[in-house]
């Protein structure tokens, strides 16, 4: 088996298959405080202790099977945090079960969670918590073989102020008053499927649901409630037609939950739980796809799992290839197409920014000593469906290229595994199109930096709309922009929209002219949708407009999902006229970020201390 470089567990050795947590979430002291029972099991005879990963946790005593035993924490790594190795009272014999109960706290400063004040929520009368596991960040709550090589189901009774509701990436199991503090109340939950750490999830806030769908109830703070449930109404047709592609949903429930705008992702796929920014309320469900997208990992991620974070495509490529299927089946067929080659243009931008020779853009990437959260981008999304997509179009088509998608889910359910896996698997079904799949450079798909070597085939009706306007703007002399008008954007989709602009922003700066007429004619400052606005502000801000800059900062701060803030950031500071301000705003805003919001912004901002 090979070693995962991102973690200290030797799951050849031990594989913990059970947690039990038991813990308390203490507002005041900013700390999860209480129990992690592991049910290990030898996987050699003679086993006498057990490495588990931590960052910044507190462990003040440790038994196995009720007996005291012996723990050391090693050596403290940059980023992977700290091994630590408890050492058995009486040695096992392979395949025998041991449980290891561990008293433990995190800290204040936990990379995997975020304390929020009231001020900073909604209704501004609570506080809230959220998690954020994935990649690495398990191990800084408890003690945990922090790998997506090992697989546990879990139980958890958590402990929180009784006016807050906690939920977890798990079945809900009912609640009871703390019997040990009359000011809480205890939430019990059950996780069935075994699930690798990073999809351990916990919420503690003032929260509220609402029915949307047989197995689907959306919760969020009172005041974003209804809409979020209008937002996020199609998730059950996406879920029927995410079965209908790729297998039976084994997880019962399927909730949404919409959280505080400083949640760093555009969605997380806990399992029963899915997370989700409220950047994603546009009011008309424009942005939905993010959702299809999270429905999809149910399979492609949680089911199938990467062993490793090197083969992040796995989760990822896979996940998006089945986001698009479903946007296929419920928009059509060019809508598809359009949002692929949406993709491969985000892919041209994101090679852009790292540089085609940088070794994370290679599909499959070395992590020794390399951070993950540092290592991410659209690359392991955007490269990998394209693979995924050039396969198809090899392979016969898309109803031909399902069949595959559903047998390798079927396979490798309940599994982690590497490239090398997906690709005998890949051969050995069309095993009667090997001389097909030989002819594909397998070798610079997977380990070359920069494009992929094919570009796939799209569909262009819905794209030439983009591509034309953009081309005028690109094309316009200063005299020629008098003939632009509100009436251009007419006939656009606020997705075509998205793209017109995303396009512009693959070329060279547009004269401050320019992007001045634009907002005279069309209104950018005047929309709304996250997406929209973001990459108009781009624009702006690359074309050095000063009035921009106010509102470029805003939207950095205002929310703090990294595919907005961390580009805007970046822009900014790379402004004369307002490097300074970005830097200054970054340090004010820091202490109340997301923490790994707030390192890898510190990190573009050279300000990483």
């Amino acid at each position: 088996a090979m070693a995962d470089p991102s973690s200290f567990a030797s799951p050849a050795c031990c594989l913990t298959r059970h947690l039990h947590l038991r813990c308390r979430a203490d507002f005041s002291a900013r700390a999860l405080r209480g129990t992690a029972a592991l049910t290990a099991r030898a996987e050699r005879e003679a086993l006498r202790r057990l490495v588990l990963d931590t960052r910044d946790v507190q462990v003040f005593k440790v038994t196995v099977n009720g007996q005291d035993a012996q723990f050391a924490f090693g050596e403290k790594h940059s980023f992977k945090g700290t091994p630590l190795e408890i050492t058995f009272p009486n040695e096992l014999r392979r395949g025998q079960e041991a449980i290891v109960e561990i008293s433990f706290e995190s800290s204040p400063q936990s990379s995997a969670l975020q304390w929020l004040t009231p001020e900073q929520t909604s209704g501004k009368k609570h506080p809230f918590l959220f998690s954020q596991c994935q990649a690495t960040h398990c191990r800084a709550i408890f003690p945990c073989q922090d790998t997506p090589a090992v697989k546990l189901t879990y139980y958890a009774e958590i402990s929180v102020p009784k006016e807050l509701v906690a939920l977890m990436s798990a079945n809900r199991d009912g609640e009871v008053p703390d019997p040990e503090d009359s000011t809480h109340k205890i939430y019990r939950f059950s996780q069935n499927v075994p699930i690798p750490c990073y999809l351990f999830a916990l919420v503690v806030g003032a929260l509220e649901s609402r029915k949307i769908g047989p197995r689907t109830l959306v919760w969020a703070e009172k005041e974003l409630v209804d809409k979020s449930a209008y937002e996020f109404s199609e998730a059950e047709a996406m879920l029927k037609t995410a079965e209908d592609l790729a297998g039976p949903y084994v997880w019962g429930q399927y909730d949404l939950l919409v959280l505080p705008p400083s949640f760093p992702y555009g969605g997380m796929e806990n399992p029963c739980l899915t997370f989700v920014t409220p950047t994603l309320l546009a009011g008309d469900r424009s942005l939905s796809n993010v959702i299809a997208h999270e429905i999809s990992h149910s399979w492609t991620g949680n089911l199938v799992t990467n062993k490793t974070w090197e083969h992040f495509w796995l989760n990822e490529g896979h996940t998006v290839y089945l986001e698009r299927r479903i946007g296929g089946r419920l928009f059509g067929e060019q809508f598809r197409h359009f949002q692929a080659l949406g993709g491969w243009r985000e892919l041209q931008n994101t090679i852009n920014t790292l540089g085609d020779k940088n070794p994370v853009t290679n599909l499959v990437i070395n992590l020794d000593e390399i951070d993950p959260d540092v290592a991410y981008s659209s690359v392991p999304y955007e490269k990998g469906f394209a693979l995924l997509f050039y396969l198809e179009q090899l392979l016969g088509g898309p109803d031909v290229f399902i069949g595959f998608l559903k047998a390798y889910v079927q396979q490798f359910a309940y599994k982690s595994i590497v490239t090398e896996d997906w690709k005998k698997f890949l051969y050995s079904y069309f095993k009667d199109k090997v001389d097909v799949l030989d002819k594909v450079d397998w070798n610079s798909w997977f380990h070359a930096p920069g494009m992929p070597p094919v570009k796939p085939t799209y569909d262009m009706t819905l794209s030439n709309a983009c591509i034309a306007l953009s081309q005028r703007w690109i094309q316009a002399k200063e005299s020629d922009l008098g003939s632009f008008s509100s009436a251009d954007l007419k006939e656009m989709s606020s997705h075509q929209l998205i793209e017109f602009l995303a396009l512009l922003l693959l070329e060279a700066p547009l004269p401050l002219s320019h992007v001045q007429r634009m907002q005279e004619v069309y209104d950018f400052n005047a929309i709304n949708n996250s997406e929209i606005r973001f990459r108009w502000l781009r624009l702006c801000i690359r074309s050095k407009w000063e009035e921009a800059i106010p509102l470029a900062l805003k939207m950095a701060t205002d929310q703090g999902r990294m595919k907005f803030t961390r580009p805007l950031f970046r822009d900014l500071y790379s402004f004369d006229k307002s490097r300074d301000l970005a830097v200054k705003t970054f340090l004010e805003h820091r202490a109340s970020m997301h923490p790994v919001t707030s390192m890898l912004v510190g990190k573009d901002l050279k300000q990483d201390q």
